[in-house]
């Protein structure tokens, strides 16, 4: 299906026109717990919906779990909701997508999580606005799902909501340290895309716009933020999102979800602590270690385009160009003062191989490889 995106300062204000549109019987309306009022969503959409029928589902934790998205189905159904409406994070909209989705399939829901069936083309309509400028969950067509320490992306073109709004007044409030998290979630799904054995030329443009607008913004967004750079960053964020729906992520979001898991890194910031490495590590491709279907010279070409993209002449350059934006922004880049010692890497080592994840990356990657690329970063 294909996605209306409306985005712009005052966008939130087009709500109006898609309700009466849909003109739902009852809303289920999926906010957070506390990112609803201090992100002023609730002052802009209690004008809003008022006249319409809503109960509010904020239930769920971040990174939701399986069980988070079966309450989120019931509440749907017992309160008889024809319409999701979600404002937040990523957390937020990836809970609404998949309660979209699993409350029109029939049987055990961690079934369609883990891939074991396949999800019908059946939804519940749904507008999804984001508060962050990270994940581009609003234009994807993936819902992460936990079940235990384990990450699941449910997927399927249902997963897609029927409308995203982009207005960066949402994001206007939010920390320095969020922005930072975010933002470079941003800017490594912005890179992984590029390099991903699935991209294309169509989805590379869309890699391209998002990486130049998040390493022109980023900074300023988090240290001095303005209406501009906010814009922006939530702008990079959707593009980065939309090449992710055809490309998907690789190797350094694999290895993000224990930094996560069992160090409680946000995610932005545990995808950001390996990817600069995996710049330089996937430039060194060879005939022997080349993934991509379209050969060793079609990835050596596009890391090399990267690389420019990136306003560098070298890998080694644009690393510690990506380093060096980490730095500026306030994100940690030694694991040990994250407080993870040496002996722990064997945790990210044996849980960062997601499959879905890894076949992705344009270079093999081998367990030993992984440990030296921590090594260096410990």
């Amino acid at each position: 299906m294909e996605q209306k995106i409306i985005k712009g300062p005052g966008s939130i204000n087009k709500l109006t026109e898609i309700l009466r549109e849909y003109l739902p019987g009852r809303i289920l309306l999926v906010t957070g717990k506390k990112s609803y009022s201090e992100s002023g969503a609730e002052e802009h959409l209690s004008k809003i919906i008022n006249g319409f029928e809503y109960c509010r589902f904020y239930d769920f934790k971040v990174n939701p779990r399986l069980g988070d998205i079966e309450k989120g189905v019931g509440k749907l159904k017992k309160e008889n909701c024809d319409f999701i409406l979600a404002i937040g994070g990523g957390s937020v909209i990836d809970t609404a997508k998949a309660i979209s989705v699993l409350a029109c399939n029939k049987g055990n829901a961690e079934d369609y999580v883990k891939g074991i069936k396949k999800l019908n083309d059946k939804k519940i309509p749904s507008v999804t606005i984001p508060t962050t400028a990270g994940t581009g969950s609003e234009s994807t067509r993936f819902s992460v799902i936990y079940i235990g320490k384990t990450k699941y992306s449910l997927e399927g073109e249902a997963v897609l909501s029927d409308y995203a709004i982009l207005d960066h007044v949402f994001t206007n409030g939010l920390s320095p340290v969020i922005t930072a998290s975010t933002g470079m979630d941003a800017l490594c799904q912005g890179i992984e895309s590029f390099w991903s054995v699935n991209s294309t030329d169509e989805s590379r443009k869309l890699s391209k716009e998002a990486i130049t607008l998040a390493i022109s913004s980023i900074e300023k967004a988090v240290n001095d933020p303005d209406d501009n750079s906010r814009g922006k960053m939530l702008e990079a964020a959707n593009l980065a999102g939309r090449a992710i729906n055809v490309a998907k992520t690789t190797a350094a979001h694999s290895v993000s979800y224990p930094f996560t898991s069992y160090f409680k890194i946000p995610h932005g910031h545990a995808v950001a602590l390996t990817l600069p490495h995996f710049i330089q590590f996937n430039n060194n491709v060879d005939a022997g270690s080349v993934k991509d279907a379209r050969g060793v010279l079609f990835v050596k070409e596009r890391m090399k385009e990267l690389v420019e993209i990136i306003g560098c002449t070298t890998a080694s350059g644009a690393k510690h160009k990506i380093i060096k934006i980490m730095k500026e922004i306030g994100l940690e880049t030694s694991l040990i003062n994250l407080g993870i010692s040496k002996k722990e890497l064997d945790i990210i080592v044996e849980n960062g191989f997601n499959p879905q994840r890894v076949k992705n990356n344009p270079r093999k990657i081998t367990k030993s490889q992984l440990r030296k690329i921590l090594e260096r970063i410990i």
